[in-house]
């Protein structure tokens, strides 16, 4: 039996996420970190690090975002997720996360804090079981969804892939 998309939202229990795809939260750290230990960029205290898994199925995608703190990304199955990553400085670079090295995809990789990225899966038809690793912690706080006129605006230069990949 091949298992699916839809198999693998139910035997986690994930539920829909803000930015596109599923997700369940798997691990928060019982150590916090006290806001005066953090740098500036942080409001408050936060978990020393979180971990969830996180699903894209299709044609459904996870839309333009950035976080305050550094992501490790982690592939467990499927087909290969293709992550957009546009830097501050308006640098673009494509992380290929999947099990064929060759091919040039990686089972890990990092988005650095601030960066704005957005992932889909590669052939749009199958789905991509992924996990994320955010140190400090993930809180909502820390998360900003894309508004797709002001990225463009900033990034006109990658404003073709930003009208694809963000929602409003």
């Amino acid at each position: 039996m091949t298992k699916d998309a839809s198999y693998w939202i139910q035997k986690l229990g994930l539920q829909e996420h803000p930015e596109g795809g599923y997700y369940r939260q798997t691990y928060r750290a019982d150590l916090v970190l006290a806001k005066q230990t953090l740098p500036p960029r942080y409001t408050g205290a936060r978990s020393a690090s979180t971990a969830i898994y996180f699903l894209l199925d299709g044609e459904n995608f996870s839309a333009f975002h950035r976080l305050r703190s550094d992501e490790l990304w982690h592939f467990y199955v499927g087909e290969a997720l293709v992550v957009h990553v546009i830097e501050a400085d308006g640098r673009y670079s494509e992380v290929k996360l999947g099990s064929n090295l060759e091919a040039g995809e990686a089972f890990q990789a990092v988005v650095k804090a601030g960066c704005w990225f957005a992932s889909q899966v590669r052939d749009g038809k199958s789905f991509a079981l992924v996990g994320c690793t955010v140190a400090p912690g993930f809180d909502f706080a820390d998360f900003e969804l894309a508004k797709r006129e002001t990225l463009a605006q900033s990034y006109p230069q990658h404003r073709k892939l930003i009208n694809r990949l963000t929602r409003e």
